[in-house]
């Protein structure tokens, strides 16, 4: 009987599933192979969207004009809106707000941010509490060390901001406009607009070094 029930309830979300999906094509989105991706009733749709294969979309999400979802990408109570690339292997979890023409890239996880127009994170990064500007740029490994073991707490970056590569942004802190911080920084204290900012240790090399044999 327990099996029974179990089918029962598979074959039922199967069908919510496949009903979901045909509103979704009907009203216009593009779904690349619908039988992979898995849809909300109360996902919102806007026009000309594209979904490739193998996306899950959750509760509360809303999705505006011209925006392709790569596949392997999972989103929940966020919002999107027109113009957007997102993916692939992109997560955008609660409280995430997109604006338009920004770019969310491959194996990028935000939580409870917002990214402004024109601004990019393209591979690699997690943004967690977070503001960021507009025609920002957030380089691959970037992180926001935003819980500190007792709370959350918020990273502000402004407009026309270039993130290095494989830097951690240590909150609280804001970042000013037209910054850059340097590749492999860990930073620490506000950083003024117009301005570097860099914390490497400084490099050392050994001439004629011999590896350890076996």
């Amino acid at each position: 009987m327990k099996t029974n029930v179990k089918l029962i309830k598979s074959n039922k979300n199967r069908l919510n599933q496949d009903n979901l999906r045909n509103k979704a094509i009907i009203k216009g989105v593009n779904l690349l192979l619908p039988e992979t991706v898995y849809l909300s009733k109360d996902t919102k749709f806007g026009k000309n969207i594209t979904i490739e294969p193998y996306v899950y979309i959750g509760s509360k999400v809303i999705i505006g004009d011209n925006v392709v979802i790569k596949s392997f990408s999972h989103l929940e109570g966020c919002k999107i809106e027109k113009n957007v690339s997102i993916g692939p292997y992109a997560r955008l979890r609660n409280g995430t707000k997109i604006s338009p023409g920004a770019k969310i890239g491959n194996f990028v996880e935000t939580k409870n941010s917002t990214i402004n127009a024109g601004s990019k994170i393209n591979h690699l990064s997690y943004i967690g509490d977070t503001k960021i500007g507009k025609n920002s740029n957030i380089g691959a490994g970037v992180i926001t060390c935003n819980y500190d073991g007792i709370k959350k707490n918020k990273t502000l970056i402004s407009d026309n901001v270039f993130v290095g590569s494989n830097s951690s942004l240590v909150a609280p802190i804001k970042i000013q406009k037209n910054s850059v911080i340097g590749a492999g920084s860990v930073i620490t204290k506000n950083v003024s607009k117009n301005s570097l900012a860099l914390s490497r240790a400084g490099q050392k090399e050994i001439s004629n070094y011999k590896r350890k044999k076996k």
